[in-house]
This record gives C-alpha cells, sequence and structure tokens, in this order.
C-alpha cells in the first residue's frame, strides 16, 4: 500500500481517535460537575423566582438575588465553554448539542437538562432501582413541573402591567401554564406581549413531549403489566 492510500485512513483514525477521547474527557468532566451544576440550576431558579414574586424586596436582597442569578449563569457558561473546549469539535459542537446552547441562552430551561443530569449521576453509583417506565414518567413528570412553573415565572414577569393582559397575578400565570402544558387551552389566560408568546410558544413544545413521553410510558407499563397477568392465568379461564 503505497503513502498516498494510507494517509487517508491514517488521518480517519486520527480524527476517530480525537474524538473518542474528547468524548471520554466531557464525559469524565460531567460526572464532576452534574450535582454542582444541578445546585447552580436551582439556586438560578430560586433566586428569579425571589425576584418575580417579590418585587418589593429591600435594595439589599434584590441586589443578592441578582447576583445569585448572574452568577449561576455565570457558572452555566464557562461549563459550556469548558465541555466545548474538552470535546475538541471546535465549532460543531454547537450544532451537535442543541439542548445546551439553547439552555444557555436561556437558563430557565436548565429542568429539561434533569434527564442528562439523572444520566451522567447513574454512571457514578450503582443500577437505578426503578423499572425503566417508572423513570421515564418520574423524570419526565418532575421535568415538566419544572419546566411549567419556570414558563409561569417568566410569563408573570413579561405580563403583569400590561395593557389588556389577563394574566395579572401569578395564580394566573399557574393556571396559563397548566392549560399550556396539558393542551387544554381555556383561552381564559393568554400572552398579550411578544416576550410572553415566546415563552408560550415554547412551553407548548417542550410540554406536548414531555407529557407525551409520561403518557406513553404509562399506557406502556399498563399493556406490560396485563400481558403479564395474562400470560400467568391458566388456560380456559
Amino acid at each position: 500500500m503505497d503513502d498516498h492510500s494510507r494517509r487517508p485512513r491514517d488521518e480517519r483514525r486520527a480524527r476517530s481517535d480525537a474524538r473518542a477521547l474528547g468524548a471520554e474527557r466531557t464525559r469524565g468532566w460531567e460526572q464532576r460537575t452534574a450535582l454542582a451544576l444541578y445546585v447552580a440550576s436551582q439556586l438560578f431558579l430560586a433566586s428569579y423566582a425571589v425576584r418575580v414574586l417579590a418585587p418589593g424586596l429591600p435594595p439589599f436582597w434584590h441586589t443578592v438575588c441578582v447576583v445569585v442569578t448572574d452568577t449561576c449563569w455565570a457558572v452555566f457558561i464557562v461549563d459550556y465553554v469548558i465541555r466545548w473546549r474538552l470535546s475538541g469539535m471546535g465549532p460543531r459542537f454547537v450544532p451537535t448539542h442543541p439542548l445546551d446552547t439553547v439552555v444557555l441562552v436561556m437558563p430557565l430551561l436548565r429542568p429539561l437538562r434533569l434527564v442528562q443530569t439523572y444520566s451522567v449521576m447513574k454512571e457514578r453509583r450503582a443500577e437505578p432501582r426503578l423499572s425503566l417506565y417508572a423513570r421515564v414518567m418520574t423524570y419526565a413528570g418532575l421535568s415538566a413541573l419544572l419546566l411549567g412553573f419556570s414558563a409561569s415565572l417568566a410569563v408573570y414577569e413579561a405580563e403583569r402591567g400590561a395593557p389588556g393582559t389577563t394574566i395579572r397575578t401569578f395564580g394566573d400565570a399557574v393556571w396559563w401554564a397548566c392549560a399550556t402544558l396539558t393542551t387544554t387551552g381555556y383561552g381564559d389566560a393568554v400572552p398579550v406581549t411578544p416576550r410572553g408568546r415566546v415563552v408560550a410558544a415554547g412551553l407548548m413544545v417542550c410540554g406536548l413531549a414531555l407529557l407525551g413521553a409520561v403518557t406513553g410510558s404509562f399506557s406502556s407499563w399498563l399493556i406490560q403489566t396485563f400481558t403479564r397477568e395474562d400470560e400467568k392465568r391458566p388456560p380456559g379461564r
């Protein structure tokens, strides 16, 4: 085999080895930082919730909440940059990690990374005790709950005080989020601001996918359970 035919194969092998090394480094970094990033995401959500739900905070506590929110967001940015560098993928990291990129721009969507955080933490421990269906229903349901709460905060902040708004209280925002997540759409609470409608569109897409995972897993679990019972039943009964 001449040098001309060997060179492309060696280059492909080198790129494959580099990708494997980058994936291993990224996985190691995610395992070390998964718990810290989860705590940071909860702190971000809590500080943002306090700012939205208690607009009359004293200046000191308002500043504390702003500092916590900005610090957590900075942590997310640093984590994203480090994983980008460790992957060795260069600009291709952005299109191949769309969820990470979207969450970086809109950190209130951090609940969508709950499943990924769980997967990383699972690699550090023994096999989970819950069945596959139970895990899907639990984590998709929890993600939907956190996502609905985040959307309620964002819509309430955008809509309160807007001319012609029907979302005047946080309770109205929670009711709107529940109706949107379940695709009920009563129409009694509707965002009127551009920012509120953007949040609504995102909640429709993400919420439908999450609840679809919950209902689909529950249906599969029921079918599996009844099938198992039919198999155990003696013939003729």
